[in-house]
């Protein structure tokens, strides 16, 4: 794959002329079209390809009632305009990730994935069962949007470095593409974050505007080319164990569907949201081979005493983050409940039998 045939589509404001226009339904059909706008990359490895699977799957599932029109990053709106694109009814959907608009409201971050957060199994849980939707229906609908999950990719890598990281000091100065809650642990950290489009990183990774970034995982990552310009490749990041996907929506546009098409684009949302993260899982360890054997990458894993450093710091967000609003209070509460909740338990079970699955099989 051309790497800068996507990059350059990506990260851009604007329009792209007469197409770009939302179509008017073809009622005397009985088609709706649906105008889906994206933060992703068109065609790109991973996120973008999992956004344009399921515009697709909404259109087969409705037997073409429900036909959407995909709009990836740049060819409407600009990746972080997707938002205020849908809430002011210019588009119908966005799909993206809800922590880049944690500047309307800290509580957003929740919803993608916030630092010693849940991984994507537990943060389905809590949202599907643990009273997690109802706080979002009421956190994005105050700003127009009906919000639900449409993926997710697993526990993320700490990051792509131009140079190791062996304690908490090093991070002093760094200038590091990395959103959300954890942008501000960076912050507290001394580090100073930068909030950029998928589209965008390359070519300030490479140009030295930034001397770190994080984005998802080998997979994804592999495709971004970062090992270009930095080669310590970072394991499991404290920022992002989870990284969860909405599907926003217009709250006057969604309301207005009827109940069959609410069940259609749910219906597909929910089996985007499983396929993803799948996908992470098959094919990220084959990525991360590919990295160290092709391209020379050293894979490096952070300290104890830097892991102990973002603990703190994370918890000085967290403060600052409930005192934000009643409403970021009551989501942070319902969260970190499930989560203790949650871990307690999985760490009885599944995090112990990994580890002694591990051991036993000499997996490494």
């Amino acid at each position: 794959m051309d790497r800068r045939s996507f990059i350059k589509k990506a990260g851009v404001a604007g329009t792209v002329g007469a197409a770009a226009t939302l179509a008017t339904p073809a009622l005397s059909q009985g088609i709706k079209e649906v105008t889906v706008v994206s933060t992703w990359p068109r065609d790109f490895p991973g996120l973008g390809i999992s956004a344009q699977r399921l515009c697709d799957r909404i259109t087969a599932l409705s037997d073409g009632k429900l036909t959407t029109k995909y709009f990836s990053a740049g060819e409407k709106v600009g990746a972080f305009d997707v938002f205020d694109d849908v809430a002011n009814g210019n588009s119908n959907a966005y799909i993206g990730a809800d922590y880049y608009w944690k500047g309307k409201h800290p509580g957003l971050a929740y919803y993608t994935s916030v630092p010693f957060g849940m991984t994507t199994p537990e943060w389905n849980a809590w949202v599907k069962y643990g009273g997690g939707q109802e706080l979002w229906d009421e956190l994005s609908g105050g700003f127009g949007i009906k919000s639900i999950s449409c993926g997710g990719t697993g526990a993320q890598a700490g990051g792509w470095f131009n140079k190791e990281i062996e304690s908490a000091e090093d991070l002093k100065g760094l200038k590091m593409r990395i959103p959300g809650l954890g942008g501000d642990v960076m912050a507290k950290l001394g580090a100073s974050p930068v909030s950029l489009p998928g589209g965008q990183i390359y070519e300030n990774l490479v140009s030295g505007a930034i001397d770190a970034t994080e984005w998802v995982g080998p997979y994804n990552d592999f495709f971004m080319k970062f090992y270009e310009a930095a080669k310590f490749y970072y394991t499991t990041g404290m920022h992002e164990p989870g990284g969860g996907l909405a599907f926003g929506m217009n709250k006057s546009w969604w309301e207005g569907l009827t109940a069959w098409e609410k069940t259609v684009i749910e219906a597909a949302c929910n089996e985007e949201n499983a396929a993803q993260p799948e996908e992470a899982i098959a094919k990220n360890g084959e990525y991360l081979a590919k990295l160290k054997a092709d391209h020379g990458v050293q894979i490096r894993s952070f300290t104890d005493d830097t892991w102990d450093a973002f603990g703190e710091a994370a918890e000085e967000v967290f403060e600052e983050t409930r005192a934000h609003s009643d409403l970021a209070a009551r989501i942070d509460a319902s969260y970190q409940k499930a989560l203790r909740e949650m871990g307690g338990y999985r760490a009885l079970a599944e995090v112990e039998y990994s580890n002694q699955r591990n051991r036993v099989l000499g997996i490494t």
